[in-house]
């Protein structure tokens, strides 16, 4: 009896291995990245037509959380326990406020993060239809850096199958749109992170130049003092190339860095340095001809990210890692870091409004 209880555990046991195997050697064999300079395909119809020196414009950056981040959701990257949003309906919703309080600063350029396009964790919302629809007088660019096979990590609430990106709007006609390979983690990080990447969408000027939309979602969970470096060099020295060509670079987005470099401390109270992903930005990568906009025009700092291991509350760690960096001939006019009570998102959007010189 006890022999064929051992058999029988035995059995059990050696058959859960071979599904883990199997399983690991389908999520190890089904990963692939996207190839670097991929041709990014331009929809929609602009309203106007070239972009002209010295008349003020707005841009708009917005990391849309994927539409679950309501104001009690937790991550379990984070440290929390949720990993899908908390129904289609509310998905939809918070992706809905999104486009709306983008859309209340009437921006002529907008920069979003985390667009799912048909994801277990959004319910296979196609959230690029859904902010297209918001935004019908623009053209628009996207880009995909998340396409992960399914993952059955947390056991509890599988995260499933991914296919999110970066998507660009323009009430200017885009020439063209570009998708650029970063740097990330060989590890095993790199099955959880995303297919890191930024955008480049090209938008003509009057006097024959072009203005450049850089959208960018650099790495966090997967990061390391090498990636970070790898990517930031990669992004700004491409940033710098079209500048001395006598364009204008815009890059705005989610740079999962501590972007001011001290507001983990004046948010939060945590030490420089000593809040894990949220390093301080590397202001020493930047080249002469690339600066970062840090010039608000609000009487306090106001935080764009909260870290969601706990719900949105006075015991929750915010920071400001969403922001822009431009070239020397773009003049930041107004600059504001928009709080909305991290209602539909765990980010806030930033908005900017700018002139070419």
């Amino acid at each position: 009896m006890l022999k064929r209880t051992a058999k029988n555990a035995g059995i059990i046991v050696a058959v859960l291995l071979a599904i883990i195997l199997i399983y690991l050697m389908y999520v190890i064999l089904s990963y692939t990245r996207i190839p670097d300079m991929q041709v990014l395909q331009v929809e929609g119809t602009p309203e106007e037509d070239l972009v002209r020196l010295n008349e003020p414009y707005t841009v708009v950056t917005q990391n849309c959380g994927f539409g679950a981040y309501s104001p009690d959701f937790t991550f379990f990257m984070d440290g929390g326990t949720q990993s899908w949003g908390k129904s289609k309906e509310s998905v939809i919703a918070n992706i809905d406020a999104a486009a709306d309080r983008v859309r209340s600063f009437e921006p002529d350029f907008v920069l979003l993060q985390e667009i799912d396009t048909d994801s277990t964790r959004s319910y296979h919302v196609d959230q690029r239809l859904q902010m297209a629809d918001h935004f019908p007088e623009m053209s628009r660019v996207f880009a995909v850096n998340y396409h992960s096979s399914f993952l059955m990590y947390p056991l509890t609430q599988p995260h499933g199958a991914s296919n999110s990106g970066i998507m660009t709007l323009s009430k200017f006609g885009i020439s063209s749109g570009l998708r650029r390979s970063l740097t990330i983690s060989e590890g095993f990080s790199k099955f959880l992170d995303l297919d890191r990447c930024y955008s480049v969408s090209r938008v003509p000027t009057e006097n024959g130049k072009e203005l450049l939309l850089y959208n960018v979602h650099t790495s966090a969970y997967g990061g390391s003092d090498a990636v970070r470096t790898a990517q930031i060099t990669m992004l700004v020295q491409d940033m710098l190339a079209e500048y001395t060509k006598g364009n204008y670079v815009i890059c705005g987005g989610d740079f999962n860095h501590d972007f001011t470099g001290d507001s983990t401390l004046v948010l939060g109270g945590t030490k420089i340095g000593e809040f894990g992903w949220a390093q301080p930005f590397p202001v020493s990568l930047l080249p002469e001809g690339i600066h970062q906009c840090l010039n608000y025009d609000d009487a306090q700092l106001t935080a764009t990210c909260r870290n969601c291991d706990v719900p949105y509350g006075p015991a929750c760690q915010t920071f400001v890692v969403d922001g822009f960096l431009v070239s020397d001939n773009v003049t930041a006019v107004e600059l504001h870091n928009i709080d909305t009570g991290f209602s539909y998102s765990d980010h806030n959007p930033v908005m900017m409004r700018f002139t070419i010189n």
